[in-house]
């Protein structure tokens, strides 16, 4: 079983347990406090640190991690969670937590992940804005036909313009990204250049699955959760089901 650091990220702390030495430490989750994170897992050489994928608060490690050449394993917050209860362990604290990925990591031998880049950390961040507006716009929509009063209609009429708006100015953000990197351009090119899927597909297909064009067939499919799994015991087998993967991109 391999050494490990598991940390729980919440938006002001990180709690980071090392498992070899039972030792169990908080810092901030600021610049300062990752500065000092670092400095405690230097005290020896780093293993592998695991921890869960939070969104805007993971950043900031992940890219401290990987500026210094320390190894990390990003796990689903669900599967740390089944983990932990098929472990016995129902109480939930950020030190209990940074103890049970810690555990985790060990236990089924992760293996590191290949660190993003700053710019997939930006289009992911715009991506995710993207997402939040198309919501806006649909209810946003749905009230301008519903609304009988004509304030309401109104301020849904200007609501969905000012959407569009931001809309546009992200697509136009995310465009220029692209149209900067020589290798992300190229790869966007290739995929828009199949019959059905647009540049602001392809964009999205290389934002949520930076691996395109390092994968085959079988290995994307498995990645964006559209390959069956099987499921069979005994005689008995039942139909089979599409089963994690990462959902944003079906």
């Amino acid at each position: 079983m391999s050494d490990t650091i598991g940390i729980d990220i919440s938006k002001y702390t990180l709690d980071a347990y090392w498992l070899s030495k039972r030792s169990h430490t908080q810092f901030a989750n600021t610049s300062a406090g990752l500065k000092q994170l670092i400095g405690w897992m230097r005290q020896s050489q780093p293993p592998l640190v695991i921890f869960e994928s939070t969104g805007a608060y993971h950043r900031l490690l992940e890219s401290g991690l990987a500026a210094h050449g320390i190894g990390f394993a990003q796990v689903n917050p669900l599967q740390a969670r089944r983990f932990a209860e098929g472990t016995g362990q129902l109480a939930k604290t950020d030190r209990v937590d940074a103890a049970i990925l810690a555990q985790m990591g060990a236990v089924l031998d992760l293996s590191a992940d290949t660190p993003r880049s700053e710019i997939q950390h930006d289009l992911k961040q715009l991506a995710t804005a993207r997402q939040a507006l198309i919501k806006d716009r649909t209810a946003a929509r749905a009230r301008l036909q519903t609304a009988a009063h004509p304030v309401i209609k109104k301020q849904a009429a200007l609501r969905l313009r000012q959407v569009e708006r931001d809309m546009a100015q992200i697509d136009e953000t995310i465009a220029t990204i692209f149209e900067a990197d020589e290798d992300l351009a190229e790869r966007a090119d290739i995929l828009a250049s199949i019959p059905g899927i647009a540049k602001v597909t392809a964009f999205a297909l290389l934002t949520d699955m930076p691996e395109l064009g390092s994968l085959t067939g079988k290995q994307a499919a498995a990645l964006a959760g559209l390959a069956p799994i099987s499921r069979q015991s005994g005689k008995w087998q039942g139909r089979e089901r599409i089963r994690g993967g990462r959902s944003s991109l079906r």
